[in-house]
C-alpha cells in the first residue's frame, strides 16, 4: 500500500460515506435563533462585536476608541507592549539591529532591557539557535509538507522527544523551553521549506546555518537566500514586521488557544503546536496570503493601476460575491477591534513605501494605497456602515514579504516566528498565576430520548 492509498477511502464505500456525511450535517445543525434566545456570545463576542472578558493580562493593550464627554468615539488605533506604545518602540529601534530581540525581552520580562541585559539575553538566544544534524535529517528533512505550518507544527511537537525534561511546568523550565523555541523556529521554518522545495520541486538543497553575528531578521534572510546576501533596509523592514506581529493581546485566537491549553497543565511543545494550528487558519494568520492572491487577481482584471473607475467596479464586484473567490470580502480591510486605523498597518505601510522605492516598485505600492482608499469607500457605501473601516496589518505584510523575496509558503510561518514571543509571554503569565483550567459552558439544546435496542431500530 502506498502513502497515498493508505489515506483514501475505497470507492465501493463512497455511497455509504456520502450517507454518513448527510447524517452528520443534519445531526450537527443547530437552530440559529437559539443563539439569540439564550444570549450566547458566538465567537466570545457580544452583539456589538466587543470581546467577552475572559482573563487579565499585563502583556499588551489594544485601544481603538477614546472617550469624549463620556461618549465612546472611534479613534486611531494604539497598541502597547507592557505599557509601551509600539510606535515609540519602533522609533527607538530605528538605528539598532535587535528590535525584535528587544521586543521579545520586553514581552517576557515586563521591562525594556539595559544594554547589558540585552547583550546577555541575545547571547542566550543565539546559543540555543542550533539544531542537531540528527534532528535536521530525521525530522525536518523527512515527511515534508507542502503547508509549512504543518511542517513547523510537526517539528515543534517532535522537539518534545529531544528535551530531557519536557513535561515539567515550572517557570524556569517553561522559560528555558520558550527561549529554545524562539531561537530555533526561524531555522526550522526556513529549512523545512527548503527541504520541501528540494523533494517536490527539484530545487537544489542549500542549507545555510544561522550566523551568530546576525539578528533573527538577518538570519531569516541569509538562510533563505542561496547567496546569503541582503540589504540593510531589507533586514530592517523584516525586523519591524516581526516586532509588529509579536503580540496582539490575549484575546486573539492563537494566543487565547495558548491560554486555554496551558491552563490544562500540558507541556510547552503541545501548547505551542496548538497555537500554530490556530494561526494556520485563513481567518487568522493566513489572511496576508489571501490579500496577495486578491491583488494578483486585481492586477489581471485591472491592468491600468490608475483607472479608479475600473478598480472601484472590481471592488464592488468582490463585495457582491461576483469576482475573485466570491466570498463577499475584501481581504486586508476591516478589523475586529480597530476602527479609524490599525497602528501596525500604519507603521508597516511606511516601511513598505521605503522598500518599494529601493526595489523600483513605486507603481505597485501606489496600487495598494489606491485600493486601500477605494475599498474603504466601497465597503462603507455598499454595506451602509457608519463605523469606519480601516486596512489591517495583513493588507501590506504580504506585499512586504514579496518584496523581500520570501515565498508565499513562508508568510504564515514568519508570523509564527514572530508571535512565538507573545505566545511564550502569555504561557508564562498563565503558569506564574497558576489559574484554573479554562472551561467555558455550552448550553445543551437537544432533547433526551429513551434507549432503543439495536434489533428494534429501523431506517
Amino acid at each position: 500500500m502506498s502513502n497515498i492509498t493508505m489515506m483514501e477511502l475505497s470507492r465501493e464505500l463512497d455511497e455509504q460515506f456520502d450517507r454518513l456525511v448527510n447524517e452528520c450535517r443534519v445531526s450537527g445543525e443547530i437552530n440559529q435563533e437559539l443563539y439569540t434566545e439564550y444570549d450566547v456570545k458566538r465567537g466570545l463576542r457580544d452583539a456589538n462585536g466587543k470581546g467577552v472578558l475572559t482573563g487579565l493580562t499585563e502583556i499588551s493593550d489594544v485601544l481603538s476608541y477614546k472617550s469624549v464627554n463620556g461618549k465612546k468615539m472611534p479613534a486611531d488605533g494604539e497598541l502597547y507592549f507592557q505599557g509601551y506604545n509600539v510606535h515609540d518602540l519602533i522609533q527607538g529601534f530605528e538605528d539598532r539591529r535587535y528590535g525584535f530581540e528587544e521586543t521579545t525581552y520586553l514581552l517576557l520580562f515586563g521591562s525594556l532591557p539595559t544594554p547589558k541585559q540585552l547583550r546577555s539575553f541575545v547571547r542566550i538566544v543565539k546559543s540555543l539557535q542550533e539544531l542537531s544534524g540528527q534532528f535536521l535529517r530525521d525530522v525536518v528533512m523527512k515527511a515534508t509538507s507542502q503547508n509549512q505550518m504543518n511542517a513547523l507544527q510537526r517539528c515543534i511537537l517532535t522537539l518534545y522527544c529531544y528535551d530531557a525534561n519536557p513535561d515539567e511546568v515550572t517557570v524556569p523550565n517553561v522559560l528555558r523551553q520558550s527561549l529554545q523555541l524562539i531561537a530555533k523556529m526561524p531555522q526550522i521554518a526556513v529549512h523545512s521549506y527548503c527541504a520541501w522545495r528540494h523533494f517536490h520541486a527539484d530545487d537544489t538543497l542549500v542549507i545555510r546555518l544561522p550566523n551568530k553575528d546576525m539578528s533573527i531578521a538577518e538570519n531569516i534572510l541569509q538562510m533563505l537566500r542561496p547567496d546569503g546576501e541582503f540589504t540593510e533596509l531589507e533586514a530592517k523592514v523584516l525586523d519591524v514586521a516581526l516586532v509588529l506581529h509579536a503580540e496582539h493581546g490575549g484575546g486573539n485566537n492563537s494566543t487565547f488557544t495558548n491560554h486555554v491549553v496551558t491552563s490544562s497543565g500540558t507541556d510547552t511543545y503541545s501548547a505551542t503546536a496548538a497555537s500554530i494550528a490556530s494561526l494556520k487558519g485563513p481567518r487568522h494568520g493566513g489572511a496576508n496570503l489571501k490579500v496577495q492572491q486578491m491583488f494578483a487577481d486585481i492586477k489581471k482584471c485591472c491592468p491600468d493601476y490608475e483607472d479608479e473607475k475600473t478598480l472601484t467596479k472590481y471592488l464592488e464586484g468582490m463585495l457582491d460575491k461576483k469576482v475573485f473567490d466570491k466570498s463577499g470580502l475584501i481581504y486586508g480591510m476591516g478589523h475586529a477591534v480597530y476602527t479609524l486605523s490599525d497602528p501596525r498597518e500604519v507603521i508597516l505601510k511606511s516601511y513598505a513605501k521605503r522598500l518599494s522605492e529601493e526595489k523600483g516598485l513605486q507603481k505597485e505600492y501606489e496600487l495598494y494605497e489606491r485600493v486601500e482608499r477605494l475599498a474603504g469607500e466601497a465597503i462603507a457605501r455598499k454595506r451602509h456602515l457608519f463605523k469606519p473601516i480601516c486596512a489591517n496589518v495583513d493588507f501590506y505584510s504580504g506585499f512586504v514579504y514579496s518584496m523581500l523575496g520570501i515565498p508565499e509558503e513562508l508568510y504564515t510561518p514568519i508570523f509564527a516566528i514572530s508571535r512565538i514571543s507573545g505566545w511564550s509571554a502569555h504561557r508564562l503569565e498563565e503558569v506564574v498565576n497558576n489559574g484554573k483550567i479554562i472551561r467555558p459552558a455550552y448550553k445543551y439544546v437537544g432533547y433526551h430520548r429513551p434507549y432503543c435496542a439495536l434489533d428494534e431500530r429501523h431506517e
